[in-house]
């Protein structure tokens, strides 16, 4: 099977199935996570009481299921192709929200989530990636910096700021932990299939995958715990893992993109409409927060899920 008959045969439907399966288990996290106290950002806690839920437990296999999906396409296709493909999720969690709470799709929740998915398909559209190996190269320390960076000041921000603006200072910092994450994950996949499944033992990608990547679980608990609607923290953790994904791939694979000045103005623009649907989201999740404060003070334990 040719490389392009590969990314259409089994990498874009196992990055679509593992999105359905991300968006599935979002859902159901957010709604557990509301049955449980709320806890600081990043403390073990919220899950040591989480893994008491069953229905929590069952997402997490979901999220297993997502996850070898994932693998699978990342196996057969470039980061900078199967990323961007997650990033349905957003879609998959707001219809499957709607359809767990008996409510209808919300019009403005539903444009802003389309606003994301159309925003960087159009991103992948315009770039074309393509080429690019297996190994990290050198030219890893800027990106890896500014990473760290800009992980460290979501956290202050989560720290200080209350309301929809924690929620998506936990979510930027959970989509940088996974964009991050997916990238080793290639590497642990090329090693797999370089020497066998112990392989990767030998080599660090694979004990940094184990401590990245369960951060950034926490914090996407942390992230769904603390906001209103699931979207705006689903918005912005399955945008910013494939943009993310995106700038690994170059700096750190060798993977290419077309860059003439008419493309990079259309991935301006196309950044622009994620950032708008992010904001459209973020808005309305806040407007719901204010709506609902007087009817969760009257009933504390019903805290409601709009989707």
């Amino acid at each position: 099977m040719s490389s392009g008959g590969a990314w259409l045969v089994v990498a874009v439907p196992c990055a679509v199935a593992g999105a359905a399966s991300f968006g599935m288990a979002s859902v159901v996290q957010q709604r557990a996570t509301k049955q449980v106290p709320d806890t600081r950002a990043l403390n073990p806690r919220l899950l040591l009481t989480l893994v008491r839920k069953p229905i929590w437990v069952a997402s997490v296999l979901t999220v297993i299921v997502g996850l070898s999906l994932q693998v699978v396409a990342l196996a057969f296709g470039p980061l900078m192709l199967v990323q961007p493909l997650l990033v349905t999720s957003v879609l998959f969690g707001v219809v499957y929200s709607a359809w767990m709470s008996g409510r209808r799709l919300d019009r403005t929740i539903m444009v802003g989530s389309l606003s994301c998915v159309a925003g960087l398909s159009a991103f992948l559209l315009l770039a074309r990636p393509s080429g690019g190996g297996d190994l990290i190269e050198r030219r890893t320390v800027p990106l890896a910096l500014a990473l760290g960076l800009v992980f460290l000041l979501c956290m202050l921000a989560a720290s200080f700021f209350p309301g929809e603006i924690r929620v998506i200072a936990l979510a930027l910092a959970t989509g940088v932990l996974y964009g991050v994450t997916a990238a080793l994950m290639k590497v642990v996949t090329s090693q797999i299939r370089a020497g066998g499944i112990a392989e990767p033992f030998q080599h660090w990608v694979l004990y940094a995958v184990c401590v990245i990547g369960p951060c950034g679980f926490l914090l996407s608990q942390n992230a769904f715990q603390q906001g209103k609607l699931i979207s705006p923290a689903l918005a912005m953790i399955t945008s910013v893992d494939p943009l993310v994904g995106v700038a690994i791939g170059v700096l750190w694979f060798g993977e290419y993109t077309v860059s003439t000045p008419a493309v990079l103005a259309g991935e301006v623009l196309a950044g622009i409409t994620i950032i708008g649907g992010i904001a459209v989201l973020t808005h309305r999740g806040e407007h719901l927060r204010r709506e609902t404060e007087s009817a969760e003070s009257d009933d504390p334990s019903g805290r409601i899920t709009w989707g």
